[in-house]
């Protein structure tokens, strides 16, 4: 688990950090926010699929979505 948040916060520091020089917090925060929407909403992940998390739980809740086993 501990890998995936370490993930994402390199994701979120290449992605959105990096590229702002914020004034304020209510600046960074809304930054942010909003990455975090998109990364939740819209960004693509290849580890579900290549589809946006929002999309990949529709289809897991509806059933119409089956995961595959990968055997390592």
């Amino acid at each position: 688990m501990n890998g995936h948040i370490e993930a994402f916060h390199r994701i979120l520091e290449d992605e959105c950090l990096a590229r702002y020089e914020f004034m304020s917090y209510a600046e960074a925060y809304q930054v942010v926010t909003e990455f975090i929407r998109f990364y939740n909403e819209r960004r693509i992940h290849s580890s579900i699929c290549d589809l946006a998390p929002q999309e990949f739980y529709a289809l897991q809740t509806e059933r119409k979505f089956v995961i595959r086993e990968v055997r390592v």
